[in-house]
């Protein structure tokens, strides 16, 4: 079952409602899609620790109804 784009963006603005975020579905499939999430909320953190905070508000959607993920996560400058 695959996931919608507006699905994951509503996850992620849910879990950080700052954050701006662009979802693109890079095979047409609905299974394979990149995100760049830009969030106050990664201030300070290492790159590790924002996509495990992504991962997270995706509420164990990752590696499920979601296959793959390619994340580019920053904070604003």
């Amino acid at each position: 079952m695959a996931m919608h784009a507006g699905d994951i963006e509503a996850l992620i603005k849910a879990a950080f409602p700052d954050a701006q975020v662009s979802i693109e579905d890079m095979a047409g499939d609905g299974d394979h899609y990149a995100a760049t999430v830009t969030s106050a909320a990664f201030a300070g953190k290492s790159r590790v620790q924002q996509h495990q905070m992504v991962y997270a508000a995706l509420k164990g959607k990752m590696g499920g109804e979601l296959h793959a993920l390619a994340l580019t996560t920053s904070a604003p400058k």
